[in-house]
């Protein structure tokens, strides 16, 4: 069991996985306490911001499903990698806005804009490893 935790399969199915994890939970997070990510919505959205906090909260779930399942995981790789990337003027803004918090406060807010790259690059490489893998 030690090499099979090991092998490239198992870390594919480990990052798949966690993947579809990340996005299911921050998608059910956007309902159940939407107040949190309704300030970080850009204003130049039409309609008010709670509309688009629920919609991205449906995206991210949705992406969450689409990669838990081998034949839709292509799509779902690649989709939430254009979530990721659709979301980066929110974490710009919040970046922004929080730029006279606390110093703890101001480091989650900083760090969200950078941490896009790698969540683009785990979800591209979901997407490639396709079906099953």
């Amino acid at each position: 069991m030690a090499q099979e935790l090991g092998s490239g399969r198992s870390r594919g199915q480990l990052a798949t996985r966690g993947l579809a994890a990340l996005l299911g939970g921050a998608g059910v997070m956007h309902f159940v306490a939407p107040k949190v990510f309704d300030p970080i919505v850009p204003r130049v959205l039409p309609g008010p911001a709670r509309a688009w906090t629920y919609v991205s909260g449906v995206a991210e779930v949705g992406c969450a499903g689409l990669v838990a399942v081998p034949r839709t995981r292509r799509v779902g790789g690649r989709l939430a990698a254009l979530l990721f990337v659709a979301v980066l003027p929110a974490n710009v803004k919040m970046a922004w806005d929080w730029r006279t918090q606390s110093m703890s406060r101001r480091a989650v807010a900083y760090a969200r804009v950078p941490l896009q790259v790698p969540l683009v690059w785990w979800a591209l490489r979901v997407a490639r490893r396709g079906r099953g893998r």
